[in-house]
């Protein structure tokens, strides 16, 4: 069991690491030798829980993923009224993003554009997966007629892709704006799809 232990902390700490060097050197410039340095194993270790260097940004953006989708179903596990939840998990899915991308000096289209096609392919399987939690609240709202009739995964689908135009991937942190600005314009966003939820 120990042995168990110790390999998720170092899958996790070459995550850890793979995280900085991004942010450091972008995909580009990062090396296997790089992140058996930072996290202090030897380049063989690395392999043992990565096939690739593809492999390793990749699951640190699923690892992002998961932890958002965690953030999501707290909320959505909540008390709160529907509404508010919906709002709290709009708010958090693009904030959440933010705030584990704020300190890379590239946007995540230009860092990992190596990368674009399998990329791509887990972001439509996140964003499926985003929205099945969103459908989730939306067909409770709907129950108790907080909102008005319609698909539940399709509309949480309509969500999902309403926000994604506030997602750091084509702009760097910097480009972003001040996370309040942020934070801001993700809010009167989520207000007004709310309002055409209740319709």
């Amino acid at each position: 069991m120990k042995h168990a232990v110790q390999t998720k902390d170092t899958r996790e700490a070459i995550l850890d690491a793979t995280d900085k060097l991004l942010a450091r050197y972008g995909y580009k410039k990062m090396t296997i030798d790089d992140l058996a340095q930072e996290v202090g194993i030897g380049k063989g270790s690395v392999y043992l829980h990565f096939p690739s260097k593809e492999e390793i940004a990749l699951s640190q953006i699923d690892r992002i993923i998961e932890r958002l989708k965690s953030q999501l179903r707290a909320i959505s596990n909540g008390s709160a009224s529907p509404e508010k939840q919906l709002r709290e998990m709009l708010v958090e899915r693009v904030m959440f993003r933010f705030d584990s991308v704020h300190h890379y000096s590239q946007s995540l289209n230009e860092m990992l554009a190596y990368l674009r096609p399998k990329l791509l392919e887990r972001r439509k399987r996140y964003f499926d997966e985003e929205a099945r939690i969103f459908s989730e609240v939306i067909a409770e709202g709907q129950k108790t007629k907080a909102f008005g009739a319609g698909d539940p995964f399709d509309l949480a689908q309509t969500l999902v892709t309403a926000t994604n135009s506030l997602l750091p991937y084509s702009l760097s942190a910097f480009e972003l704006g001040d996370r309040k600005d942020v934070a801001e314009r993700t809010k009167k966003t989520a207000d007004l799809l709310i309002n055409g939820l209740k319709k």
